[in-house]
C-alpha cells in the first residue's frame, strides 16, 4: 500500500508518468488495475472511492494506492477520526463524540481506545517527523496527557510542514505522514522515517 493525493486525476496522471515510487525498492510504479470499491463515511453521507492498484516489476510487488482522505481498514474518512481525537484530547467522552458525528458509539470508543494504546508512538513518530522538517523547531510543549501531547506533536508536524511545503488539510497530512496506520493494530504503526 502506498499513500496518495486525495485528487483521483493527479494521482493517475502521476502513476501513468511512471513519477510515484515504490515503497520497497524506490523503483517507478506502474498501472495494474483497481481495487475492489468501497465506500467511506463522512459528516455529508458517503463518499464511494476504487482505489488504484499499481505493480512495481523490478520487485514485482502490487500496491493499493490508498488516498490520504482514508486511513487503513477505516470506515470513516481520516478527517472525521482525528477531529474525533482532538475532541477526546480536549477532554470529551466517546457518547458526546459519538452524538455530535452521528456515528455509532462503539466506533468512537474503538478509535479512542486505538489512539490511546498508540499515542506515544504517535508522538514520537510526528515529533521526529517535525524536527526532521524543521532542526530549528524550538521544543514542544506537552500538553498534560499522552493523547493531548500526540495531538500536539501531529497539529506541529503539519505546521512545519505546511511552512516549508504549503498547506495540506490537518488530517490529510496525518494520514499520510503516518502512511494510513494511524489507529493500525499492527506491531508496526508508521512507516519508518527516511
Amino acid at each position: 500500500m502506498r499513500m496518495v493525493d486525495a485528487d483521483c486525476s493527479r494521482v493517475e496522471a502521476a502513476l501513468q508518468a511512471g513519477e510515484l515510487a515504490c515503497p520497497v525498492c524506490n523503483q517507478a510504479l506502474s498501472p495494474w488495475g483497481w481495487g475492489r470499491r468501497r465506500c467511506l463515511r463522512t459528516h455529508e453521507g458517503l463518499l464511494s472511492t476504487k482505489p488504484r492498484r499499481s505493480i512495481c516489476y523490478p520487485c514485482v510487488k502490487t500496491h493499493i494506492l490508498l488516498p490520504t482522505v482514508a486511513l487503513l481498514r477505516r470506515f470513516d474518512v481520516a478527517e472525521a477520526i482525528g477531529e474525533a481525537l482532538a475532541l477526546k484530547a480536549a477532554g470529551w467522552g466517546h457518547r458526546r463524540i459519538a452524538a455530535g458525528f452521528g456515528t455509532p458509539s462503539t466506533t468512537v470508543r474503538d478509535w479512542l481506545r486505538r489512539f490511546a494504546l498508540r499515542a506515544e508512538a504517535i508522538r514520537v513518530h510526528f515529533t521526529a517527523l517535525a524536527y526532521l522538517i524543521d532542526s530549528s523547531l524550538g521544543a514542544i510543549e506537552p500538553r498534560g496527557s499522552p493523547q493531548g501531547d500526540a495531538v500536539e506533536a501531529m497539529v506541529v508536524a503539519a505546521d512545519c510542514t505546511a511552512r516549508r511545503f504549503g498547506p495540506v488539510p490537518l488530517w490529510r497530512f496525518v494520514s499520510g505522514a503516518s502512511g494510513g496506520r494511524l489507529l493500525s493494530n499492527t506491531s508496526s504503526p508508521f512507516p519508518a522515517l527516511q
